[in-house]
């Protein structure tokens, strides 16, 4: 036996008007207080951006601004309960968008620092084969300040003295691979 299109959509209608379990009330809240939770540990650069370009009812974003301010435990606990019952009445999406967003930019940033960081291990432990690659991968290379800033770090490394060389060729690393 088939069901034709009728059938399904008076279906989709009744799912519609049931009301939802307590489970599932519960579970929601819980995601949307879990989520101004989240809003509220973001630093506060990427609070300011966020909460700039989110339009959030006013009530709102005073109680997120609050929450920030409050340091007693009981305190912040309670406000963020009524964050998440602020939070219930809005559409989620774009906040979590816009986390998933930041959470990707915040890898991609860390993913850049970590390949500058094992170009610089490179170029002090391979050294010309290392130095080679880098000036041929980036021909705009500055080659004799990179080459003077990586003989400098070995021998701060072989005296054992502050990195202050290797903190430079850091810096004109990422410069390069930016």
């Amino acid at each position: 036996m088939t069901t034709n299109d009728g059938d399904r959509e008076m279906s989709n209608e009744n799912e519609a008007l049931e009301p939802k379990s307590k489970q599932q009330q519960k579970r929601e809240a819980e995601a949307v207080q879990a989520l101004g939770t989240a809003l509220v540990r973001l630093p506060a650069t990427h609070f300011d951006v966020l909460v700039g370009r989110l339009v959030l009812p006013e009530q709102l974003r005073e109680a997120l601004m609050e929450c920030r301010a409050i340091k007693a435990h009981e305190g912040r606990r309670r406000q963020l309960q009524y964050i998440g019952k602020l939070m219930r009445g809005i559409d989620a999406a774009p906040i979590q968008q816009m986390l998933a967003e930041l959470a990707r930019d915040g890898h991609a940033a860390s993913a850049r620092l970590h390949d500058i960081e094992r170009w610089r291990e490179r170029l002090l432990a391979d050294g010309d084969e290392a130095f080679k690659e880098l000036v041929q991968t980036r021909p705009e290379a500055n080659a004799a300040q990179l080459r003077k800033l990586v003989v400098a770090a070995r021998k701060e490394l072989a005296q054992n003295q502050p990195p202050r060389a290797a903190r430079m060729l850091f810096k004109c690393l990422r410069e390069l691979l930016a």
